[in-house]
């Protein structure tokens, strides 16, 4: 395998009521290490399902997934451990409400890093303060906003020093004036290097942000390529389609 290749998915697929309903229908992909890779496509088309599949919150019915070289869906791995190192954002932030901003951030890192209180609380912060929001360490999240909440929810995912982030559909629960926010926290940490893969409504993020946009349709990948190739010069019918609808 190419070693700039950190997850590959060969053949995957995800069926529901004995395969009348292919949710994922043999869908083999690489991301690379610095990538930014967006999967774009209807409601119903398999993104998410791909997505939550990469960290086994989806179990394929049939396939292989590869992180860094290990077969992942191999019921003897502990998928904990590949778990750690991939942070997920989803549409819901998942905050835990009884706890303040800073206890939400800190007590995964506590317990499966076994960082100390100080290491884990000294890097909260610092995490806080790049999203603009130190001054909210000790507030709870029924005192924020959508947007607040999901920059937090990003930070927090980050505090697990994660080597992928997956993102699904990280603002389609916000309300139009906070998805800014939100995609700003995203587009710096596309610059910082990270390895991301997106899966988003938001084409113009794709255009700007993607190294690579992927167009899923009916459980399969129908073409993928550069942002230009995609959003300029679809080759498929159906990609065609879409974009002409959502453009």
């Amino acid at each position: 395998m190419n070693d700039n290749v950190i997850i590959k998915t060969e053949d995957l697929c995800k069926h529901y009521r004995g395969g009348v309903i292919r949710a994922l229908d043999g869908v083999s992909a690489e991301i690379k290490k610095g990538e930014v890779v967006v999967v774009i496509g209807p409601s119903g088309s398999g993104k998410s399902t791909f997505l939550r599949s990469l960290n086994l919150l989806e179990i394929p019915t049939s396939g292989k997934i590869l992180f860094e070289d290990v077969d992942i869906t191999n019921p003897k791995l502990d998928v904990n451990v590949y778990r750690r190192k991939m942070g997920m954002v989803f549409q819901h932030f998942n905050l835990f409400p009884h706890m303040t901003i800073l206890r939400n951030m800190t007590i995964a890192p506590m317990k499966l890093l076994k960082k100390t209180k100080e290491e884990a609380e000294a890097k909260a912060l610092e995490l806080l303060k790049l999203v603009g929001l130190e001054d909210r360490a000790e507030s709870y999240p029924s005192q924020l906003s959508g947007g607040q909440k999901q920059r937090v929810a990003i930070v927090r995912a980050l505090c697990m020093e994660p080597e992928v982030m997956l993102f699904d559909e990280p603002t389609s629960a916000l309300d139009p004036e906070m998805v800014g926010e939100v995609l700003d926290v995203m587009k710096n940490l596309a610059e910082s290097g990270m390895t991301m893969l997106v899966v988003t409504h938001e084409m113009g993020f794709a255009r700007e942000v993607a190294s690579r946009v992927i167009f899923m349709d009916e459980g399969q990948i129908i073409e993928e390529g550069t942002p230009a190739d995609i959003f300029e010069n679809p080759q498929n019918s159906r990609t065609q389609s879409f974009l002409s609808k959502v453009l």
